[in-house]
């Protein structure tokens, strides 16, 4: 008994570890960006080389963690984001950079997918609140690198890396010491054809939810900034809204929910969620006042909060056999939501001050959009979820 419960801390470790690493680096690209002088253009081509590294080890990493386990994944991912930060720092141009962001996309994708399938595995029967604690450290993550970006290494992105590098080995030493659990793929502990898992019309509804959800919170981060600004609200002050208010707000949201994930089923917390997005967010977008627009985001951050970790639970639970394999799809539908939202922002008006306050419709109306597949996905997946 002892020696099990010692295994299962050591498994809540490695992985909040891995979720700290991938916050850390998620949050990299906006600080590296700055730093490498490089075109409008180009600076786009880096941030869709990273999206698509992150697309294809989604959609990748399932099946193989599935077939193979989860170590593998994660000792694999950490040396690839490892690797390309110690080689990130001494790039010397363009292509360079541009390799080795895809290769860290390619490390971020495997590393999400391992991590939040490990993290799963903690306690099966608490899969969805387990998850919400464990994500608190990504956001803890994404919230250290710009504080230490710009208050212990002067935004110098050599010692950036570096520090996130050491960071990730270490992690990587730390998994390959862990004691895992075994593939979690079909009988016999194979994987399970992916082909068999998309004829599965809860899957599909899953990526669906996925992909509109990330949609609507990366609104929230790249556009509100712009909304406030084209209301009055100085350039600093709005940016503090969005990253005080919003990130606290998530940060409390999954503190909160991981209790109530407890005794609440999953699907009513992401039903409600989705409701609480399409209030939220609607009067986010009517709000003028800089201190109601932090409150109001605040409250946004906390709806949306449970709305990553909790979908995937309950997809680990409606999917007990090739889990690894159905969350990496899902997964890969909410990096994709990421690349388009901006997109279909911008092509709506975004980039008109005018019509910013229209085309950011996009994110009640993705909040409305799963409300509706929630309540079908309560009527056709399993009871626990």
């Amino acid at each position: 008994m002892a020696q099990n419960e010692n295994n299962s801390s050591r498994i809540v470790f490695a992985a909040i570890l891995a979720i700290f690493v991938y916050g850390v680096i998620a949050a990299m690209l906006g600080v590296l960006l700055a730093s490498f002088n490089l075109t409008p253009e180009q600076n786009g081509n880096i941030a869709l080389a990273q999206a698509i590294g992150m697309i294809i080890a989604s959609l990748s990493a399932g099946p193989i963690i599935d077939a193979k386990g989860k170590k593998l994944a994660l000792v694999t991912s950490l040396a690839l984001i490892a690797g390309s930060l110690f080689l990130l720092r001494t790039s010397s141009g363009y292509d360079q950079q541009l390799l080795w962001v895809f290769v860290l996309g390619l490390g971020g994708g495997i590393l999400v997918t391992a991590a939040n399938a490990l993290a799963g595995d903690v306690n099966e029967e608490r899969r969805s609140a387990t998850l919400n604690f464990l994500n608190l450290f990504f956001g803890l993550g994404g919230m250290a690198t710009p504080l230490i970006a710009a208050n212990v290494v002067n935004n110098d992105p050599q010692m950036l890396c570096l520090l996130a590098a050491v960071l990730a080995t270490v992690t990587l030493v730390v998994h390959f010491t862990t004691p895992m659990p075994g593939p979690k793929g079909g009988a016999g502990g194979g994987g399970v054809a992916i082909g068999e898992l998309i004829s599965k019309p809860a899957l599909w509804l899953f990526a669906g939810f996925l992909f509109l959800y990330v949609a609507a919170e990366i609104g929230v981060w790249n556009w509100l900034a712009q909304l406030l600004q084209s209301r009055g609200t100085d350039a600093k002050a709005a940016q503090n809204i969005v990253g005080s208010g919003f990130a606290f707000g998530i940060l409390v949201g999954r503190v909160v929910v991981s209790r109530v994930l407890i005794k609440v089923p999953a699907s009513l917390v992401l039903l409600a969620s989705a409701a609480l997005m399409l209030v939220t967010t609607y009067i986010l977008l009517q709000t003028t006042d800089p201190s109601m627009a932090w409150g109001t985001v605040f409250a946004a951050g906390i709806a949306m909060a449970p709305v990553f970790p909790t979908t995937l639970g309950m997809v680990g639970d409606a999917f007990p056999k090739g889990t690894a394999t159905a969350m990496g799809f899902v997964i890969t539908f909410g990096w994709v939501g990421l690349a388009v939202s901006s997109r279909v922002i911008g092509a709506l008006g975004g980039d008109d001050p005018k019509q910013l306050p229209t085309a950011l419709m996009v994110l009640p109306a993705a909040s409305a959009l799963m409300v509706v597949i929630m309540i079908v996905l309560r009527a056709i997946t399993p009871k626990k979820a």
